[in-house]
């Protein structure tokens, strides 16, 4: 799978994520460390941090990429079996309201099984499943489309963590 998704297979709002993924092979990419990683090893303490007023904390943080993860990855499947029923949209914030706070390295083993679930996804489909282009959001979005934006999603999020929830305020035995 070498393909990148054109412009046409998405909401133009995911081009940010899919140009964070390196490379040409989404599979690859999907199996690259990334956000779990990073937070499974951090002060637990960290997890109740929030960088400013108003945002998730450290822990809302991962758990949204892990919704969002099985949101798209429920895409990829639907699209890919050729279901052409339009997918609604998603509230981020009212899934981080309400989803329960976890510790840290519970969130990055979460994210791990569910990572595996979803390179198991698409390294079971074939170039046509990933050409397949179904409606989410009100917008075009391919089965290969999903997968990246899954990738890229998860690399904005670590870039996030690194700049701001670990920043140079914070001792460095904490993290």
């Amino acid at each position: 799978m070498t393909d990148r998704p054109a412009a046409g297979e998405y909401a133009a709002y995911y081009a940010r994520y899919v140009a964070l993924v390196e490379g040409d092979d989404l599979r690859a990419a999907l199996r690259a460390p990334g956000l779990a990683a990073l937070v499974r090893d951090l002060d637990p303490e960290l997890g109740a941090y929030a960088y400013a007023p108003g945002k998730w904390t450290l822990a809302q943080s991962v758990q949204h990429v892990i919704d969002t993860e099985r949101i798209f990855a429920t895409r990829a499947l639907r699209i890919a079996r050729g279901d052409t029923t339009p997918q609604p949209g998603f509230d981020q914030d009212a899934y981080a309201e309400t989803a329960p706070v976890r510790p840290l390295p519970a969130l990055a083993d979460t994210l791990d099984r569910l990572r595996d679930a979803t390179v198991d996804l698409f390294e079971g489909l074939s170039a046509d499943d990933l050409a397949r282009v179904g409606t989410a959001s009100g917008h075009p979005l391919s089965t290969r489309a999903a997968g990246w934006i899954v990738a890229g999603h998860d690399r904005h999020h670590a870039e996030i963590v690194r700049d701001r929830y670990l920043a140079s305020r914070w001792p460095s035995d904490r993290v």
